[in-house]
């Protein structure tokens, strides 16, 4: 039997006949919403490798075919000066509440490919679960989307309007879609938006996310003498730009792991001791979450829990570093430069563009006199908080606590959507962030996968939010 039909048979509560006819529809065509999110996983739409433009694209194709089959009264492919963004709408009634439903169809490079199990645009489905790139990141939750307006069609009439924005360009930054947002106001309007790119705390532990963190992306580069040289003949006179930038790098956290960029923490809100109490009363298992991750102990900032160092905590991290000789075999090379990328994690009242110049102007003056430094800013986005007192939230909470028979928990999490913050301010919209994967599901890793009961109890959830924000509004 099906694991998404044994999970309705132990944990959902008696349903008025809507609900129940919910949960029957998914189940007589639970193969054909996989066999088609396998098609949507097994284009490489990778955002970041100009080598795969014409695929996402053709991912944007794809998306337009599938709204245009289930109806929608409008759908167009926007382009920008990078990736398109798709559109789609449905009007049911004017008296009725707007729903816009956010996403992206873009997916991260599936590098390293020799630690896949499986070729990362070969889909496969192993212990209940999708294996591919962009399974759970983003395309396997915005195909739940779609999926429950066929199932709220299928059942009557669409409680809500719809619109869909869904964009080609997250991983990258969203560089364009700041923009379109702005000269698209009108186009956008909404009650409330819905994004699904978010996790749960566990399937048997449904929550909801109310707060993101923004993000500083940046890459430096150090430079040294005007060539490679040789270490003998060099080495021990002329420093070594590998040398330096792994020595600027330390020197970024002091021993209590605290930032050392001056500034950095000027705006950084600390939680008074009854909210860290509240957070704290998310189930978390240490132990479990170490053997989880094959090590043996965690380490961050001085003072506070795992947990709250991965979500109310601004952090610091290098994301690659690069830089002379890595090939097989020896080669006794002393480098001409060396590179890094680094990323900073931020939480409300931190402004990405000012912590950006902050780390530029430290570490432009922590160099050494031996070497030239060049820090080149990439993107970012600002942190975001939701309240819990909005319809949308309270409709998610009813819809979530039906479909998995247990009460979400509001939990902050370390990521970042900086369209959140985007739409709040420009279009003065609140964000309902109802995610359903897991942090196990190797988002951005290789063997990235996503459950098969998730990917269907979500369809489920968003059909029931839909019905209960219509309600509520």
């Amino acid at each position: 039997m099906p694991v998404y039909v044994l999970h309705l048979m132990n944990s959902y509560q008696p349903n008025p006949p809507f609900m129940d006819a919910i949960k029957q529809y998914i189940d007589q065509h639970q193969q054909r919403f996989l066999d088609e999110v396998i098609d949507f996983l097994k284009i490489p739409s990778i955002s970041a490798d100009s080598a795969y433009k014409a695929d996402v694209q053709r991912a944007a194709a794809w998306l337009e075919a599938k709204f245009q089959a289930l109806g929608m009264d409008r759908v167009e492919i926007f382009p920008t000066e990078g990736h398109p963004i798709v559109f789609a709408e449905k009007k049911v009634a004017e008296d009725k509440p707007t729903v816009l439903v956010y996403g992206h169809y873009d997916v991260q490079p599936p590098d390293p490919m020799d630690l896949w199990h499986s070729p990362p645009f070969d889909p496969v489905i192993k212990d209940g679960k999708i294996y591919a790139r962009g399974a759970c990141d983003d395309k396997g939750q915005v195909y739940m989307h779609l999926k429950a307006v066929e199932l709220l069609q299928e059942m009557g009439e669409l409680p809500c309007n719809l619109k869909f924005i869904i964009e080609g360009e997250e991983e990258v930054g969203s560089t364009h879609l700041a923009p379109f947002v702005q000269n698209h106001q009108d186009l956008l309007q909404a009650d409330i938006i819905l994004i699904s790119d978010t996790s749960m705390i566990a399937n048997d532990t449904p929550s909801i996310t109310v707060g993101l963190r923004g993000l500083s992306y940046v890459e430096v580069e150090v430079v040294g003498p005007n060539r490679d040289l040789h270490s003998g003949t060099y080495g021990g006179a002329v420093d070594n730009p590998i040398n330096v930038l792994c020595e600027m790098i330390a020197s970024l956290k002091d021993e209590d792991g605290r930032i050392t960029i001056p500034g950095f923490y000027d705006k950084v809100v600390n939680l008074s001791e009854a909210e860290r109490k509240e957070l704290a009363k998310r189930p978390f298992d240490q132990e479990a979450y170490q053997a989880a991750l094959g090590i043996k102990a965690t380490r961050g900032e001085a003072g506070y829990s795992t947990t709250e160092r991965a979500s109310i905590r601004p952090t610091l991290d290098v994301n690659g570093i690069w830089g002379g000789y890595i090939g097989e075999g020896a080669k006794t090379v002393l480098p001409s430069k060396a590179s890094a990328k680094i990323s900073m994690r931020l939480v409300p009242n931190q402004d990405h563009k000012e912590i950006t110049q902050l780390f530029k102007a430290h570490f432009e003056k922590i160099a050494p006199p031996t070497v030239q430094v060049t820090v080149t800013p990439h993107h970012g986005g600002q942190a975001a908080a939701v309240s819990i007192e909005t319809p949308g939230y309270r409709a998610a909470a009813k819809a979530m606590g039906e479909a998995f028979g247990k009460t979400p928990i509001p939990t902050r999490e370390g990521g970042s959507i900086p369209i959140v913050a985007l739409f709040q301010e420009v279009l003065g919209v609140d964000t309902v962030l109802m995610g359903f994967g897991l942090n196990s599901d190797a988002i951005h890793s290789p063997n990235e996968h996503y459950g098969i009961f998730n990917y269907l109890i979500g369809i489920d959830t968003i059909a029931r939010f839909h019905q209960h924000f219509a309600e509520a509004e």
